[in-house]
């Protein structure tokens, strides 16, 4: 078995010396450069599994390695090492290419860690693992989805997911966790807006037995249970402002403190996060820290709605009746399909599913026809809006209303549920459970 061989760039004696060392001991061959020149030419004369460098040499930027090796040698990860509070630097080098970074002064366990995590990266990743989950279609956006996820798959560069409620935005983050190296560790979805807010710290971070009353046990938090796999948080923007700040600490220092706790925590986690709601609005808007946003924000990856990948619809068709009766059970008529195609999916793929349920369950043949799917008409405005609103079943023409009222509310408020609660006039959890009902976020 070749043993792995890792090139180190830094113009600093004492750091390469200890790296060196560190990495000697994890059986692993090390080169190493002081300039951007030396290691460029290093580079281009073989093949390395894995390069360190630092972003201030003599003779230039760690950025220009990061770019060259991009170019010419793409499957090599390649992680930086930055000052101390340094962001900006970080952030530019994940968005260059760069595979993970490290803050000064270096973290042995954080380096022996990353060197782990880097040298299991796929060369030449499965997009058919058996087992797992799927993105399904192949229009043009979806192929061009793919290609990013692949890509996304191969750093540790954290990912913010934007796209309607029901776009597949965590079936998107899965497949990132499932075709790169945490694959065989934990990948943990959280939903961040339904987490009470007096219980968030415990809930992100644990406790210590006794911290507070009922805590009669220590127990881990959500970064301890994604030790080493991928945290994902869903509609992240619903953070409050206070929990904004510890969770930027965990993410700059990459360790934890537990409530009622005084020593750190290292831990490992790539950070995924996603939201239907616009991520810069919501900054302008000072409901959302600007450093926050630059740490979650390295790469965006937009989910299309379905709306806008009708040639998709066919198969997801076949997928969902497969899943829901299983195959060979029920198909669609030329004409149901037609109308499936033609209509605008408010609440994308989640609606979809939900449709041909419903069609499936209430049909007395194996064919459903297109009066069989109960779609709503298109929305219109004033009286004429009603009127179609009379020739629904009744309960759709009520979800109808009611969905449109939610969602205006949801809009007078910029997103805050609790305001809009009580502009309706019904409790936050009222307002959780239709929202989750209609299919709204």
């Amino acid at each position: 078995m070749t043993i792995p061989t890792v090139l180190i760039v830094d113009d600093e004696p004492d750091l390469l010396d200890l790296a060196d060392l560190t990495l000697a001991r994890m059986g692993l061959n090390v080169d190493r450069a002081a300039t951007v020149q030396a290691a460029l030419a290093k580079i281009d004369g073989r093949r390395y599994d894995l390069c360190l460098t630092d972003m201030r040499l003599p003779d230039g930027e760690g950025l220009e390695i990061v770019r060259h090796i991009g170019g010419h040698a793409p499957l090599t990860p390649v992680a930086v090492i930055t000052a101390y509070g340094s962001a900006e630097n970080a952030v530019a080098a994940l968005k260059a290419g760069a595979f993970d970074y490290l803050s000064k002064p270096v973290s042995l366990e954080q380096l022996r860690t990353l060197v782990k995590t880097a040298l299991k990266v796929p060369g030449d990743v499965d997009r058919h693992r058996p087992g797992g989950v799927q993105l399904i279609g192949e229009s043009a956006a979806m192929q061009q989805i793919r290609t990013k996820i692949e890509k996304l798959a191969r750093n540790q560069a954290p990912v913010f997911i934007t796209g309607e409620s029901g776009t597949g935005k965590e079936v998107a983050a899965r497949l990132i966790h499932e075709l790169g190296p945490r694959a065989g560790k934990p990948f943990l979805a959280v939903n961040c807006g339904a987490i009470p807010e007096n219980l968030m710290e415990s809930e992100f971070f644990g406790y210590r037995k006794g911290a507070f009353t009922g805590a009669d046990s220590e127990r881990d938090g959500f970064f301890q249970a994604a030790n080493g796999g991928t945290l994902f948080l869903d509609e992240v923007l619903d953070l409050p402002m206070a929990m904004q700040v510890k969770l930027l600490r965990a993410i700059q220092e990459r360790s934890v403190r537990r409530v009622g706790g005084t020593a750190e925590e290292l831990v490992d986690v790539r950070i995924v996060s996603a939201s239907h709601r616009d991520m810069a609005a919501a900054v302008a808007a000072g409901q959302f820290r600007n450093d926050l946003y630059y740490r979650l924000n390295v790469i965006d990856l937009r989910m299309p709605a379905l709306r806008e990948r009708p040639d998709d619809i066919p198969a997801f068709v076949a997928f969902f009746i497969n899943r829901i009766a299983g195959s060979g059970s029920a198909t669609l008529s030329e004409s149901a399909l037609k109308a499936l195609v033609g209509y605008s999916f408010p609440g994308n793929v989640r609606e979809l599913e939900n449709i041909l349920e419903r069609a499936l369950a209430l049909s007395d043949s194996g064919v459903i026809e297109a009066d069989e799917l109960n779609l709503a008409p298109a929305a219109s405005n004033g009286a004429d809006g009603v009127a179609q609103g009379g020739e629904l079943p009744l309960q759709d023409y009520l979800d109808r209303v009611e969905r449109e009222k939610i969602v205006q509310a949801l809009e007078q408020t910029k997103g805050n549920k609790t305001a809009a609660a009580r502009l309706l006039g019904v409790t936050f959890r009222s307002l959780r459970y239709r929202v989750e009902r209609l299919g709204i976020e």
